[in-house]
């Protein structure tokens, strides 16, 4: 889903950073192929440091009070299209983050990606 909405949009895809816990879904044959496939970089946190998984569990809470628990979903694909609108339109959109110097995440990739244009000029 990721991949596709970055696709929609324009947006590159290889060279993005999934970034994910030590769980067996994360090492599975099927997922690194789906990696390479994209040209995406699998990125681990280290066993038994908290630390590393910091932001997805910040993420996952703001998923879980803002989506999750909201109401009865009815259809797994009714969750789904939820959480992908709650990502992408408020998550990555609107919602400026203090780590990213008060951007958008959309904005702040805007940046590095401007300023990678201009280093390369």
């Amino acid at each position: 889903t990721a991949v596709a909405a970055r696709v929609r949009e324009g947006a590159e895809v290889a060279g993005c950073v999934v970034h994910s816990d030590r769980g067996g879904q994360f090492r599975s044959k099927k997922f690194l192929r789906a990696l390479e496939y994209h040209g995406l970089q699998g990125s681990m946190g280290r066993v038994g440091a908290a630390g590393d998984n910091a932001a997805m569990e910040s993420f996952f809470s703001l998923l879980q009070n803002n989506v999750l628990d909201t109401g009865p979903w009815r259809t797994r694909q009714q969750l789904r299209a939820r959480i992908v609108s709650w990502i992408e339109g408020t998550y990555h959109r609107r919602r400026k983050q203090k780590s990213l110097g008060r951007l958008t995440p959309v904005v702040f990739e805007e940046v590095l990606q401007s300023q990678a244009v201009a280093l390369a000029a």
